[in-house]
């Protein structure tokens, strides 16, 4: 899979809503929303209000807007996992601080005794780090500064479409460099050169 040139992926940019911020103290997803596209065009979306079947507290709901009333006749995650796995199988996902919401994704499935499909996973947020100039790495500073529209942040499916912006102005910053394959945008989440050795996934 590493050896995948770029133009022949699919990636699944997505983001997630919560109740909170931490699994272990009961934080269950509200909201998802994921983007498909393979060579920087769109191959579908999916995005939805999710029933967390918990209370939604005031401070969050400050964040993201999402009540309790929104959610409470939305599906429950256990009603859109197919969906999910669907979206998901197969393709490389890109988040902004990826490892919160695939955390949240796992935690979803763990509940209902099943497994998130194996997924490559890219980070903006890692990219930001190490290749970006950024007055601060979060994601609605970032596409701002890079002239994205950051209207509606925080909801899942305008911050997955700033992630998608976010995501191909750094694949073309790494095709400029030389990156090829997904092996080398994988790399570079950490590293600021390409060519070393890689790993086949």
């Amino acid at each position: 899979m590493l050896n995948k040139k770029i133009e022949e992926v699919k990636f699944i940019c997505l983001d997630t809503e919560t109740t909170g911020l931490d699994t272990k103290n009961g934080g269950r997803i509200c909201e998802i929303a994921m983007v498909g596209s393979r060579g920087g065009q769109r191959e579908g979306f999916y995005t939805s209000i999710i029933n967390p079947q918990c209370h939604i507290p005031a401070d969050i709901t400050a964040i993201h807007g999402i009540t309790d009333e929104m959610t409470s006749q939305a599906p429950k995650f256990a009603d859109i996992a197919l969906n999910i796995i669907d979206f998901l199988q197969g393709n490389v996902v890109v988040g902004h601080n990826a490892a919160f919401d695939v955390g949240f994704i796992q935690n979803e499935f763990e509940l209902l005794g099943l497994k998130m499909p194996e997924v490559i996973v890219l980070d903006t947020l890692k990219f930001a780090r190490t290749h970006g100039n950024f007055s601060r790495n979060r994601l609605g500073i970032i596409a701002q500064e890079l002239g994205f529209s950051c209207e509606g942040w925080h909801r899942a499916l305008a911050d997955t479409v700033m992630t998608e912006k976010i995501f191909y102005y750094f694949v073309a910053k790494f095709k400029a460099m030389g990156a090829s394959t997904l092996g080398d945008l994988f790399d570079l989440q950490t590293k600021k050169v390409i060519g070393f050795n890689k790993q086949e996934n």
